[in-house]
């Protein structure tokens, strides 16, 4: 490579101690005398280069300038007693001046908080001291892609949700701001790390008489990267669809790793599903996950008038909604560590029953690599989730990161005490990533991505046979928060006790990230947790469909609810 000037060795304030730290951190010494002379004056040149970027004025890209919205941006935190679920981060009240269509039209919505919301901060879950050193939180100067699309269908944006500090929980105790609590029973976990989205979308779905939940949304915005939107989902009873890699733009989020960074629709219907994603969906010029296989804007499915001419269709006689559909029960997905038994006999048998009365044939099929889905997922991406979720890192691709969010780094004493009250598996991806890439080099990330191929093609070979691939979501229902904060009782609860409860927990959803194939939430039943059995928690059964094909799932989906109506009407005649 080339530099594009030589800088004055005596107008640089490099040193030659900076040339050996440098050199001592790859493991060589150079040589005094010429050699030390040429490579300082090429550090200091490069350093110089450098600096001049670091100076120059910020550039906001022209597409990501914020939407005219009908009153200004102004943001607001909701007092305890006001934010009872603490599913909320900031509040506002958002509506395009001038939208484009009315897919979203009278639509409430929350994004969650590690998407950008121009004129709000975004806290990616963590805490004021490690985004900022006043106390005053940047506010965004930029519309994520979809945050302007949602604006210009119609939908009033309400506020940002609460995620998991860092993104990097699958459970909903881990924000900076304390717990998020499942609506369908306090204290316990929403599942992350869209834990806000999926508790504002399920509160709306009680329609609680007495407003006991304060404000809720009729549709949210969650991100995904293991799972983030459909454990959520699956613990608070609604909808959560991680589409096809690189079908929904990504550009203005937070990112934790490309490979598997996905932004995505959580509703209480298949309905409000299929317009958010028709609304978010389709390449936006910018995000480097899309490829030649994503669609543009015009090309992107009209899913709700797919799902509606789906739904309508005229019948053949003796035919049923879903006769031609075939159903793959993923046999392994059903054998994972911690699945308790609730949980797989209910997803089990609903799949059976549902689908099946609603005319579709239902067949167990086998994908053994699936056992080690959830390793290779780890493998490949948890040094690049340090660098880039941690640390800022763009990933080396040309890419438009938020310019207005950056954590502290290197961490310090401070981060790790608040992480580690907070969410101790932030701290674990910190300290595991450097660590691997110091014991294993980059080769061990490059043969996962390998294995990432190899694991992509045993599921599409499944789908030879099969439209859609059925596992459980959550291995569990919903579980109790750890307790968090020292008390009269005892002390807080460990970093083991933490972590382990979200052990297991991703499996089943975790594999679909890497390989970019769409997956969907579906709430399937009830079971119980038991420290509380006399409560319904939600059970979460898992549709994956080919990759591209989001219309198969919520096709597919239709047929389960159809199923699902059949069966109960069946059963009224019998009683």
């Amino acid at each position: 490579m080339s530099l594009a000037f030589l800088v004055d060795k005596a107008q640089s304030k490099v040193t030659v101690s900076d040339l050996k730290d440098a050199a001592a951190s790859l493991g060589f010494i150079v040589p005094e005398g010429q050699d030390t002379e040429d490579y300082l004056q090429l550090l200091q040149s490069t350093e110089a280069i450098v600096n001049q970027i670091q100076e120059a004025e910020d550039y906001i890209h022209p597409l990501l300038c914020p939407t005219p919205t009908t009153s200004p941006r102004e943001f607001w935190e909701l007092k305890k007693e006001d934010n009872i679920l603490n599913a909320w981060r900031h509040r506002c009240d958002l509506v395009a001046t001038n939208p484009t269509s009315s897919l979203l039209q009278g639509k409430t919505i929350a994004i969650k908080d590690n998407i950008s919301i121009g004129g709000l901060p975004t806290t990616v879950g963590t805490f004021t001291e490690l985004l900022c050193k006043d106390g005053q939180l940047p506010v965004s100067p930029i519309d994520a892609s979809v945050v302007s699309r949602v604006l210009l269908a119609g939908a009033t944006i309400k506020g940002s949700s609460t995620c998991e500090n860092f993104c990097l929980s699958p459970l909903g105790y881990g924000s900076a701001t304390g717990p998020v609590h499942n609506p369908q029973l306090i204290g316990f976990t929403t599942g992350g790390s869209s834990s806000g989205s999926a508790a504002l979308v399920s509160a709306n779905t009680l329609q609680e008489p007495e407003n006991k939940f304060g404000e809720t949304v009729n549709i949210a915005i969650g991100g995904d990267q293991a799972g983030s939107i459909r454990i959520p989902a699956s613990y608070c009873g609604v909808y959560g669809l991680k589409p096809t890699h690189g079908l929904v733009p990504y550009t203005g989020a937070i990112p934790l790793a490309p490979m598997i960074d996905h932004l995505g629709p959580m509703a209480g219907s298949l309905d409000d599903i299929a317009s958010l994603l028709q609304v978010m969906a389709g390449y936006d010029g910018i995000d480097p996950r899309m490829t030649p296989e994503s669609p543009l804007r015009h090309q992107v499915p009209n899913y709700s008038k797919i799902l509606e001419g789906f739904k309508t269709r005229t019948l053949e006689n003796g035919e049923l909604i879903g006769s031609g559909l075939k159903i793959g029960i993923l046999t392994e997905s059903f054998e994972i560590l911690g699945l308790s038994e609730q949980v797989r006999n209910t997803v089990l048998d609903s799949a059976r029953r549902f689908f099946g009365a609603a005319g579709a044939e239902v067949i167990d099929i086998s994908v053994p690599m699936h056992r080690i889905g959830s390793l290779i997922w780890t493998a490949a991406t948890r040094m690049s989730a340090s660098e880039t979720a941690c640390q800022g890192k763009t990933g080396g691709f040309l890419s438009f990161l938020p310019p207005h969010v950056q954590a502290r780094w290197p961490p310090d004493q401070e981060m790790y005490e608040l992480l580690t009250g907070s969410n101790p598996s932030a701290l674990n991806v910190m300290l595991s990533g450097p660590f691997l890439k110091e014991k294993f080099g980059p080769s061990v990330e490059a043969k996962a991505h390998r294995k990432v191929f190899e694991l992509r093609a045993t599921y599409d070979e499944a789908f030879t046979q099969v439209d859609i691939l059925v596992t459980p979501c959550a291995p569990t229902v919903a579980m109790g928060h750890p307790k968090m904060q020292d008390d009269a009782e005892g002390p807080r609860s460990t970093v083991m006790e933490k972590v382990s409860l979200a052990v297991g927990v991703t499996t089943n959803t975790a594999p679909f990230n890497a390989t970019g194939h769409p997956a969907m939430n579906v709430p399937c039943g009830f079971g119980q947790d038991p420290n509380q059995p006399e409560v319904d928690l939600p059970i979460g059964m898992q549709l994956i469909g080919r990759r591209w094909e989001e219309a198969m799932i919520l096709k597919a989906a239709t047929v389960f609810e159809e199923g699902r109506a059949i069966s109960k009407a069946g059963s009224k005649h019998l009683d």
